[in-house]
């Protein structure tokens, strides 16, 4: 744990801020009921939006959300189109907080903490989620990797957006409840918060996270309480 406060908090949105139950829900009843493929389906897309990036290329997180959905279709014998796909992937634009995030926001904004999200979601897909949650009014700016045309975990993504808000890398901190995002943003130089929601674990590889919470709220109760 770290003494001196954060200057900016940058926070994940998909599964750190939201609740990704609805779309996993979609996608699971676009691939004939079979829950058990919904995992591989977001691996896939974690894998292929990391392609794009090595690879140079850039498309929307949705867009290969889409794409990685019709592979793992078709890899267990069925047959989604494009539009299917897309269909499936949709309800990502409108998931709901879980429970504690709002009144947590709402103490860190009151602590005087300047708070930005920082997510793989596409510009036009992350209002949409602001909007539907109705966490938008608690940043002070909502970054996605749109900005900078590569997606997170790469160094470029965390560096870019300390530059956006004009603070240096070790003053931000990254919540997410990811490790591979932990791992990237502590290697970019950024303090980070591991927020343990049922499933995800941290990379044994990576530096420990400076903080690890069971939620928002124990990460409030921290981050007001020193």
């Amino acid at each position: 744990m770290i003494s001196v406060a954060p200057k900016a908090i940058f926070f994940d949105v998909n599964e750190t801020l939201l609740d990704m139950q609805p779309v996993k829900d979609s996608v699971a009843k676009a691939l004939g009921g079979r829950t058990e493929l919904v995992p591989l389906w977001f691996t896939t897309l974690l894998q292929y939006s990391l392609v794009m990036t090595v690879g140079d290329r850039y498309a929307g997180f949705g867009t290969i959300a889409a794409a990685a959905l019709q592979m793992v279709a078709e890899k267990n014998g069925m047959s989604l189109s494009e539009e299917e796909a897309e269909a499936a992937v949709k309800p990502v634009r409108s998931l709901p907080p879980h429970p504690e995030v709002a009144d947590a926001l709402q103490r860190l904004r009151a602590a005087g903490f300047a708070l930005y999200t920082l997510t793989n979601s596409a510009a036009d897909a992350l209002e949409d989620q602001m909007k539907n949650s109705g966490l938008k009014d608690y940043f002070a700016a909502r970054l996605s990797v749109d900005g900078v045309q590569k997606f997170k975990p790469h160094r470029e993504v965390y560096a870019w957006a300390a530059e956006q808000v004009g603070i240096a890398p070790e003053n931000c901190l990254l919540v997410a409840a990811h490790g591979w995002d932990v791992a990237g943003a502590g290697w970019a130089g950024l303090r980070t918060a591991f927020v343990q929601r049922p499933g995800h674990v941290t990379f044994p590889l990576a530096d420990p996270a400076h903080y690890t919470v069971k939620d928002l709220a124990e990460l409030a109760d921290v981050l007001t309480d020193r």
